[in-house]
């Protein structure tokens, strides 16, 4: 009887020991994917998706008057204007050297009343970016910075206007002005990607995340290979570590999709 009750007594402590263990593991939470600086794993390899930028990546910006780092921001200065010859420089000071008549393949075309002005932009971008709490839509106007220093706009015209009708005003490098004569570019900038490759670094938007060409590995991107803001994360050849980055694609939304993945520096004239 003796026997029985130790037993007994031996079987109740491993139940108890069991069910507490069982207690424990029910309780375990999954990792927040919504951490700024959680990981991502595109085919394979675990990355970042916030990074920090270099200022000699910055300087990347070969079109900015002046490139510095100020606290946690980078500070880039520049007029706008594109190295390119473009129609738009028709009737300006710099018409003997730059202007140059339509030669794009949109038979669309027709060339707007504006003309391309000098500007003072001075962007604030910051140096480490990471996701937004809340994402925040972009404005109109300026909402990053190309390499040659022309701004980046969104996928819509005035009025948040889809680019149907304005499109047909774009010249051969995929840019034209607005009225107070400020280039820019809304889809993929030809002459950057002619000149540096599809799949070549060209810019930053404001909230500090790069945008890439319409290439990647050897293969166009389209809208399907990326998420709601138009990016997705993984390593670069800028950043080896992977960073979140946007791509040009050659259907709306073009470059950003719904917003800012990131928190947005700011721009000034």
């Amino acid at each position: 009887m003796k026997k029985s009750t130790i037993t007994m007594a031996v079987l109740a402590v491993i139940f108890i020991t069991f069910m507490a263990a069982c207690s424990d593991e029910s309780t375990v939470m999954p990792t927040s994917t919504s951490n700024p600086t959680s990981t991502s794993t595109t085919t394979g390899t675990t990355t970042t998706s916030s990074g920090t930028t270099s200022l000699e990546l910055f300087k990347k910006i070969y079109g900015a008057t002046e490139v510095y780092i100020e606290g946690s921001y980078a500070i880039i200065k520049t007029n706008g204007l594109p190295d390119h010859k473009s129609p738009y420089y028709k009737d300006t000071q710099w018409a003997s050297t730059q202007y140059e008549v339509y030669n794009g393949t949109n038979t669309k075309f027709g060339l707007n009343p504006n003309r391309i002005a000098a500007q003072s932009l001075v962007f604030k971008i910051p140096i480490s970016p990471v996701k937004a709490t809340k994402s925040s839509a972009t404005p109109g106007g300026p909402i990053g910075v190309s390499l040659n220093g022309v701004p980046f706009f969104n996928q819509y015209a005035a009025m948040n206007a889809p680019l149907t009708d304005e499109i047909n005003g774009f010249d051969q490098y995929g840019g034209h002005p607005q009225q107070q004569g400020q280039y820019h570019y809304h889809i993929e900038p030809t002459y950057l990607t002619a000149k540096k490759g599809k799949d070549a670094l060209l810019g930053f938007l404001l909230d500090g995340f790069p945008v890439y060409g319409p290439l990647e590995n050897g293969k166009s991107v389209t809208n399907a290979d990326l998420d709601v803001y138009h990016g997705h994360s993984h390593a670069t050849t800028d950043y080896p570590t992977g960073i979140y980055h946007y791509h040009i694609t050659d259907a709306d939304p073009y470059l950003n999709g719904n917003g800012f993945y990131g928190t947005a520096g700011t721009v000034s004239k």
